[in-house]
């Protein structure tokens, strides 16, 4: 728990619900000062399927705000940005009728690929909902379960994304925003409405999906109840997806270039355009202000990196410059390249190669992919500016091999904001722009979120992307192929 002791305006609280933890901010909406926070955390399932108890998420964001003090019950007003993409799914009492299928949970990648078909192709969904689905859509984990647990697809009255699920219980009411359904996959972005006909492939009833809040309204106040630390009718704001809800909190002007290194890697920049790539790599997200968040990602990012460095018993920061071996750390399949059947694969592996190679080497294969999907991301926007700093953030982001790769690989300068727990600080801000009605990133900017140091370009090494390439390309039929018994 962090706290100081005054504030000039109004306090409001920011939450992250994240993969791993929840994280509560409780900020001055007047400067940005966070002057009290806290975090708990909640387990995840490992291997294929990646599922959590969303109680878990509730019970982390009560111990969170405890942690926060007195100063959380002074709060004026809520926002809850939450991991994306994650299917909750309620029975009629409200409670969960298994634990939520979360965004790192492949076992949809079938189930994506039928729908692919059946809509008449990547073009067709581009057009229609933005974006082209994979395994990581919650239309695709829905296709799954009503295949595989066809029991619990008719017991469910309510589906809700992980940061709803938390909007509805401290409001009792069931609400989403733009920026977080434009990851189902069920949201037409033409037209902004819930698609009927791709709900109807997939035998789920509208009825059960919440609300769609306008930006900047207020979707509720929070109900009365001992657990948690607010005051009876504080004001709730819609919340929205944990990467709109991070440029929100960098208070992001459209077509500056965002890399951020978390458990995922993540590429975007705010855009006035809405995006449509048919080759399903760029998302074409909606942001929580009514413009748009064009973004790739990829699964393996610091958790991958960090899990080679503890199988060669090195810290993360033990690497060494040299060397023709290449790994490309796909422990956990990979979205961007397509290949949601891969593992990590090692090649060039020779006498002198030192541990410390192998792992820049790991560092080199996750930035290779973060880049190539950064390319096209900015490839959909002509408001993209190729010449600004790149602007690093995520766990990852104040690692100086991180920063040394990324400066290395892309040959482009990078700022590093000074603020951390940009999802809650955006969080934090939109729950502001509810309490004065001004535009959320208007306020973080005032509140000064992306300043930070800026790291001089460096040569761009050509000769290990190339070489990335090459080996990508040859292995990836290889990488591609579906386990045994599937």
């Amino acid at each position: 728990m962090s706290s100081a002791p005054s504030a000039q305006g109004p306090l409001v609280v920011g939450v992250d619900t994240s993969t791993q933890s929840t994280k509560a901010l409780v900020v001055d909406a007047a400067t940005g000062q966070v002057v009290a926070s806290g975090q708990a955390p909640h387990r995840v399932t490992t291997g294929e399927g990646r599922e959590s108890d969303p109680q878990e998420w509730w019970e982390a964001l009560c111990a969170a705000l405890r942690q926060c003090g007195p100063l959380a019950r002074e709060a004026s007003a809520v926002s809850v940005g939450g991991q994306q993409h994650g299917l909750v799914t309620l029975g009629k009492d409200g409670k969960p009728v298994r634990p939520a299928l979360l965004w790192n949970d492949v076992r949809s990648a079938p189930q994506a690929r039928s729908l692919l078909e059946r809509l008449g192709g990547p073009k067709e969904w581009a057009d229609r909902v933005g974006s082209v689905p994979g395994p990581s859509f919650t239309v695709t984990k829905w296709a799954w379960l009503a295949e595989h647990e066809p029991d619990t697809a008719r017991a469910t009255a309510a589906v809700r994304l992980p940061h709803d699920y938390l909007t509805e219980r401290l409001t009792g009411l069931g609400t989403t925003d733009r920026g977080d359904v434009s990851g189902t996959g069920w949201w037409a972005s033409a037209s902004e409405t819930y698609d009927e006909e791709i709900l109807g492939m997939v035998g789920l009833d509208p009825a059960l999906l919440p609300r769609v809040a306008r930006p900047g309204e207020v979707v509720g106040t929070v109900r009365g109840g001992a657990e948690l630390p607010f005051s009876k009718g504080t004001l709730v704001a819609p919340g929205t997806g944990d990467n709109a809800a991070a440029a929100m909190g960098l208070g992001l002007r459209p077509g500056t270039p965002v890399l951020s290194l978390g458990t995922s890697g993540t590429v975007y920049a705010v855009s006035e355009r809405r995006p449509a790539d048919p080759t399903g790599t760029v998302a074409g997200f909606a942001d929580a202000r009514g413009a748009w968040l064009p973004l790739a990602c990829t699964l393996n990012c610091t958790l991958a990196v960090d899990r080679v460095a503890t199988l060669l018993r090195l810290d993360r920061e033990e690497v060494a410059p040299g060397g023709t071996v290449t790994l490309l750390p796909f422990l956990d399949g990979e979205r961007t390249p397509d290949l949601p059947h891969a593992t990590g694969m090692l090649h060039g592996l020779r006498h002198d190669t030192t541990p410390g190679q192998l792992l820049q080497a790991a560092y080199d294969g996750a930035v290779h992919s973060l880049l190539g999907a950064l390319d096209l991301v900015l490839d959909t926007d002509a408001d993209a500016d190729r010449s600004s700093p790149l602007l690093l953030i995520g766990g990852g982001a104040r690692g100086a091999a991180w920063q040394h790769t990324v400066r290395r690989l892309s040959g482009r300068a990078v700022q590093v904001p000074q603020a951390q727990e940009l999802v809650a600080l955006g969080a934090a801000a939109q729950a502001a722009g509810i309490l004065t009605g001004e535009d959320p990133s208007a306020i973080a900017r005032r509140w000064g979120t992306a300043q930070g140091p800026v790291l001089d370009p460096v040569e761009r090494d050509e000769a290990t992307l190339s070489r990335i390439s090459g080996v990508l390309s040859d292995a990836a039929p290889l990488m591609d192929r579906a386990p045994h018994g599937e």
